[in-house]
């Protein structure tokens, strides 16, 4: 993912429970956003394309992107692992084969329904520890009052209390993708890139204090803990690997 793609155009566009444990969201995106193209229609088969993956652009639907890659929206979701068919992240490498094909070369066709269970299901969240590569943070200092669920649409992070203005931090040196208010429910939401496989996302802020395309260090202050889109002052904290959620306790430090 090249920074001129994230530094133009990369924004959160994810449905109800994906980057809180505090209930439902509402979508909010830009009009005429990318990939509108009248009422053209989704492809109804896929053309798997082995090796081939599409980056996630600003005002980007499953639905768009579809149309681009002649994947059904289904089948973007099956082979993705996405929790729903309308769940993507800013930054996210979706592939355009299912998860496990050899690459050869060769197109291949799948024949996914809206009636088809099998691509209907979506891939169960990472379980174990993989290695990152890099060592995470704590992005603040709290009590954990919310935990990680596998599988749980809305708990796929953790929930940290503190008191509002407190700071909130990198939990790791990357680039930030998202900075910004566009979904009722999450509030003042960060996410941050940490290579082409690793994000973090922060949010319910009461403040944000770094833009999009700005290179953090861990450690460093990215907001203020506030309780926006919240019922109490808290951080919510997720560590998504190739768009999945694992557990942020697998990977931050021993308390």
């Amino acid at each position: 993912m090249q920074m001129g793609k994230l530094r133009s155009g990369v924004v959160a566009v994810l449905a109800a429970g994906v980057l809180t444990a505090c209930g439902s969201a509402t979508v909010v995106r830009p009009s005429g956003g990318s990939g509108s193209k009248g009422s053209a229609s989704a492809p109804r088969t896929s053309v798997a394309r082995p090796g081939a993956t599409v980056t996630v652009q600003r005002g980007d639907t499953l639905y768009a992107i579809s149309r681009r890659t002649n994947v059904t929206p289904l089948d973007l979701a099956a082979w993705n692992g996405l929790s729903s068919p309308s769940t993507i992240y800013p930054g996210q490498t979706l592939r355009l084969y299912p998860q496990g094909a050899a690459y050869s070369g060769r197109r291949q066709s799948s024949t996914a329904t809206a009636g088809t269970s099998a691509a209907t299901a979506p891939a169960a969240p990472v379980a174990t520890p993989i290695s990152s590569g890099f060592s995470w943070r704590w992005p603040a200092e709290g009590a954990l009052v919310g935990s990680f669920v596998a599988g749980e649409t809305t708990k796929q992070g953790v929930d940290i209390a503190g008191s509002s203005g407190q700071a909130v931090k990198a939990a790791a040196d990357g680039v930030v993708v998202y900075s910004g208010a566009g979904l009722v429910g999450y509030g003042e939401l960060i996410i941050i890139k940490h290579n082409e496989q690793w994000l973090s996302a922060y949010g319910h802020n009461r403040k944000r204090l770094v833009n999009e395309g700005q290179s953090v260090k861990v450690g460093q202050q990215i907001a203020e803990m506030g309780r926006s889109g919240a019922a109490r002052d808290m951080l919510h904290f997720e560590i998504r690997y190739n768009g999945k959620p694992v557990d942020p306790l697998l990977y931050l430090p021993k308390k």
